[in-house]
């Protein structure tokens, strides 16, 4: 638009009366206008000038632009490629909307008052939902270090969703067949150390065993740490094998705490993510990884606004195979 034109706009506004609701109108196009100018910025930002996500070459030119993002050229493989080409945010449209809608998950609204509030429809809100929270659970987190608590929570198995069950319907998320932990449950495996530091893994279905412990917790621990479990061998066992000082709290025998030796900071956790999850009525565990990510990033406060978030989710990294 020229100068004259918009010149010509503002004429033609000033000279009309506009009514409240015109207003209104008129300020969300203008604020839907100003986030969608300040999301490209932010993802050119972001990304710099990425690496091709095919080859990983770091050799590319510019190569025209298209749904406003820069587009790049590989000088070695020849494919084309933008800011968020291989991200979990890739293909996504209506950027225009995208901050509004990270509000949304900040809020921890629910798919349907999230896609009334942004005005899309609730299939977009479901999906960009699980495509924003994969891409801020890319974020590097450090190691746990110094006194590190580890413990368990099951939530029922559900397969919410799902058009082929492989199990019987139950009414209203319904109940386990047998009393105590069964391959009917989801582990969701959290750590903490002391400086809030979390890390959380779903580990299957059934109680954790060592094995377990050793492919998810062992990767993500600082060397000379003190882990801090309850009494499940499964514990004894991975920090024996892998020489990890172990301190033992039996919650089981009433005990609770044993001078610095607790691990109320993980169960706190627990407590916590599980009075977040009722608002979203049962959840499939499919994506029950992204909710557990999502609580994670909502209790440390980090990101903290729209832009943060965006921010990490663009960045450069981790990439997926092939150009889009």
């Amino acid at each position: 638009m020229g100068a004259t034109q918009f010149q010509a706009i503002l004429q033609a506004l000033r000279q009309r009366q506009m009514t409240f609701d015109e207003v209104a109108a008129l300020q969300g196009l203008l604020a839907t206008a100003m986030q969608g100018d300040e999301c490209f910025a932010l993802i050119e930002a972001a990304a710099g000038r990425p690496p091709c996500p095919r080859c990983t070459c770091p050799r590319c030119h510019r190569s025209g632009a298209a749904n406003g993002l820069q587009r790049f050229r590989c000088t070695a493989c020849g494919r084309t490629f933008n800011a968020l080409t291989g991200t979990p945010l890739a293909r996504l449209r209506l950027r225009d909307k995208w901050l509004a809608y990270l509000t949304c998950l900040l809020e921890s609204t629910t798919v349907r008052a999230a896609a009334e509030r942004v005005a899309v429809a609730p299939s977009t809100s479901f999906r960009w939902r699980h495509r924003f929270i994969a891409g801020v659970r890319r974020e590097h987190r450090p190691k746990l270090s110094h006194i590190v608590e580890a413990d368990e929570t099951y939530l029922l198995e559900s397969q919410k969703g799902s058009r082929h069950l492989t199990r019987p319907a139950r009414k209203r998320g319904g109940k386990a067949r047998r009393r105590g932990v069964s391959k009917e449950f989801d582990c969701i495996l959290v750590a903490r150390d002391r400086s809030r530091v979390t890390h959380d893994f779903v580990t299957g279905r059934g109680p954790v065993s060592a094995a377990q412990l050793r492919t998810h917790l062992l990767p993500v621990l600082a060397p000379d740490i003190l882990l801090i479990s309850d009494a499940a061998k499964a514990y004894q066992a991975f920090a024996q094998a892998a020489g990890l000082t172990h301190e033992v709290v039996n919650v089981r025998a009433g005990i609770r705490a044993r001078g610095a030796f607790h691990i109320q900071n993980v169960n706190g956790w627990h407590s916590r993510f599980k009075g977040w999850l009722q608002r979203f009525h049962g959840v499939a565990s499919r994506y029950l990884a992204n909710y557990t990510g999502w609580q994670r990033v909502l209790d440390a406060g980090s990101p903290a606004t729209p832009l943060d978030w965006l921010r990490i989710g663009v960045a450069p990294g981790r990439y997926g195979p092939g150009c889009q």
